[in-house]
C-alpha cells in the first residue's frame, strides 16, 4: 500500500487519545465522481475477502446456478454457525460433492459458541468450518457446472481462476497487475480502493444482471454473509439495499442502491476501527447517521465497562 495514509480513527480512553489508526478511504457519488478521498484511492492493494462478491460473479458467468441464501454464502466470510454449514453442504451436494472435496485452509468456526460446540462434538479444524468454505463450495460447484476439473481448482492457471481474474479487472475497471494466494488458499488478485468501490456500486445498483443478482442476494440475506453479531451483517440490516463486505487486514467495501459506494483500507491491518470508519464514510455517501450509529459503536473497555470509544476522524 501507498505510504500516503492519513489518520482515519482515534482510540479514546478516558480523556486521552490512546492510539490512532491510519489508512485510505474513498467515497464515490452515484455518478462515479469523488465525494471524499483521504489518503491514496489508487494505491494497489489486496482486497482480501471484500473481493468475494466479484469472485461470485465470475462463478455465475461460468454457469453456477444459485441465488438467495446460497449465493450470499458464496460471497461470505461466515461464522460457521450451524445454518451456515447446512448451506455449504447443500451447495456441495447439489454438485454431487462432499465436504471432503474442499481444499480451503482448515480452521475453527469464527463464532466462539459455534467453535465450542464443534469441539464438543470431537471435531478439530476442518475446511468446512473455515470462513471461506462457502466460496470454495461455490468454486467447486462452478467447475462441475462448466465441465472443468475440480482437481486443481485453486491453481492460478485453472479455467475458473483465469475467468475470475478477468471479471475482477472488468468490474473494478483496474487491470489486475499482481496475484498471490489468499489465506484460504485461493488465488487473490490486486486492485485499488477506487476500483473496489466502483465494483460495489455495480453490485448494489448497476444494470449488469449478474453483479446485481449477487448484490441483491447479499443485501437480502445479510446473516449468511457473516453471521450473528458481525458488523457486515448489521450494516446491511441497518441500511436498506446496502451491499457490504469486510476483508482481512483492515479492508471494507460497500455499495448503495443509489449508485454511491465506499472502500477503505486500514494500513496497520486492524479490524478494530473498520466499523467506525465505514459508518463515517457511509454518512458522507448520504446515509442517515442514525441508521449506522449503533453498528459504528466500538467501545474501549476498562474492567469490562466502556471508558472510551473508537471514533472516526471525519464524517458528514
Amino acid at each position: 500500500m501507498s505510504t500516503a495514509a492519513v489518520p482515519l480513527a482515534r482510540v479514546l480512553r478516558g480523556d486521552l487519545v490512546e492510539s490512532v489508526h491510519s489508512g485510505h478511504v474513498v467515497v464515490l457519488a452515484p455518478d462515479g465522481s469523488e465525494r471524499l478521498v483521504l489518503g491514496d484511492a489508487d494505491a494497489t492493494m489486496w482486497a482480501r475477502s471484500s473481493l468475494k462478491p466479484l469472485q461470485a460473479v465470475a462463478m455465475l458467468r461460468a454457469g453456477l446456478d444459485v441465488d438467495g441464501a446460497e449465493l450470499a454464502l458464496v460471497c461470505a466470510s461466515h461464522n460457521a454457525e450451524a445454518a451456515h454449514l447446512d448451506v455449504v453442504r447443500a451447495l456441495l451436494a447439489g454438485a454431487g460433492l462432499r465436504a471432503e472435496d474442499l481444499r480451503n485452509t482448515p480452521d475453527w468456526p469464527l463464532d466462539p459458541d459455534s467453535a465450542w460446540q464443534w469441539r464438543s462434538y470431537g471435531h478439530g479444524t476442518e475446511p468446512l468450518t473455515q470462513n471461506c468454505s462457502g466460496k470454495h463450495a461455490g468454486m467447486l460447484a462452478t467447475c462441475v457446472a462448466a465441465g472443468w476439473p475440480t482437481q486443481g481448482y485453486l491453481e492460478p492457471e485453472h479455467p475458473l481462476q483465469l475467468a475470475t481474474r478477468e471479471v475482477v479487472g472488468e468490474l473494478t475497471g483496474v487491470p489486475v497487475d499482481l496475484a498471490t494466494v489468499d489465506g484460504c488458499g485461493a488465488p487473490l488478485f490486486s486492485t485499488t480502493l477506487r476500483g473496489l468501490a466502483r465494483s460495489f456500486a455495480r453490485l448494489a445498483s448497476g444494470d449488469d444482471l449478474l453483479p446485481r443478482r449477487t448484490g441483491r442476494a447479499m443485501s437480502a440475506h445479510p446473516w449468511h454473509v457473516a453471521g450473528t453479531g458481525r458488523d457486515a451483517t448489521r450494516f446491511m440490516e441497518a441500511v436498506p439495499g446496502l451491499v457490504a463486505k469486510d476483508g482481512a487486514d483492515g479492508v471494507y467495501a460497500a455499495g448503495l442502491p443509489d449508485g454511491g459506494a465506499v472502500a477503505l483500507k486500514i494500513v496497520d491491518g486492524s479490524s478494530r476501527p473498520r466499523p467506525a470508519v465505514l459508518a463515517a464514510a457511509l454518512t458522507v455517501a448520504g446515509v442517515d447517521p442514525a441508521l449506522v450509529e449503533a453498528v459504528a459503536l466500538t467501545p474501549v473497555l476498562g474492567r469490562g465497562r466502556p471508558v472510551g470509544a473508537v471514533v472516526a476522524t471525519f464524517g458528514a
